[in-house]
């Protein structure tokens, strides 16, 4: 088991998260066509892939960040890409060292987290990525004095319940918002996403 992270946890974390969404691509393109444009899986898929191919390019852990977050943003994914380059470089803001510590994965995470916040103004409860994203941040905040097999476990499940959370909201953001109860008994496309990304992350820690 790993006890700490470095660039080449994080290249295969990755690479897991991309197969990861790769392989539900067209469902989360169906969710995201119930209550949105309907590109969501090839979205993610398309920002993904970008972030993967920077990062088995890095060196150094967090330029290596950096530079998988402009990667993302230079795809033209919509909110997406935006969104998910922004995790990326507050997490590079976030690290100190090559090697990181649960404490200090914690920070790394907290850091992108923040990051996002300042890129868009929704919360738990708006039937976005953020349901799923947040709560995985916290779970990784509130676990990681017990290391980072079940911190990581922690916040896939919480990321899994955020999202399964989503399909009894109202959206307050993107096109959703427009079709009010209507997009309720539907899931969020990104928060599903985002939760598949937790668990691939989980799993690419337990091995």
């Amino acid at each position: 088991m790993t006890e700490k992270i470095n660039l080449s946890t994080v290249q295969e974390m990755f690479a897991a998260a991309l197969s990861a969404v790769t392989a539900i691509k067209d469902d989360l393109s169906a969710l995201d066509a119930a209550t949105g444009d309907g590109d969501h899986g090839t979205a993610i898929c398309q920002a993904m892939s970008a972030i993967n191919n920077s990062a088995q390019q890095g060196t150094q852990l967090k330029q290596a960040l950096n530079d998988m977050g402009f990667a993302a943003m230079m795809e033209s994914c919509g909110s997406t890409s935006t969104l998910i380059g922004a995790l990326l470089l507050g997490m590079s803001d976030g690290v100190e060292n090559d090697e990181l510590t649960p404490a200090e994965v914690s920070t790394m995470f907290s850091a992108g987290l923040a990051n996002v916040q300042q890129q868009t103004k929704a919360d738990i409860g708006d039937k976005t990525m953020m349901d799923a994203l947040i709560p995985a941040v916290t779970a990784l905040q509130k676990n990681q004095s017990s290391g980072l097999k079940p911190m990581f476990q922690k916040a896939a499940e919480a990321a899994a319940d955020g999202s399964a959370s989503t399909k009894d909201m109202i959206a307050k953001f993107g096109r959703a918002r427009n079709l009010g109860d209507r997009v309720i008994g539907h899931l969020d496309a990104g928060a599903s996403s985002m939760a598949s990304i937790f668990h691939a992350f989980s799993k690419s820690i337990s091995e």
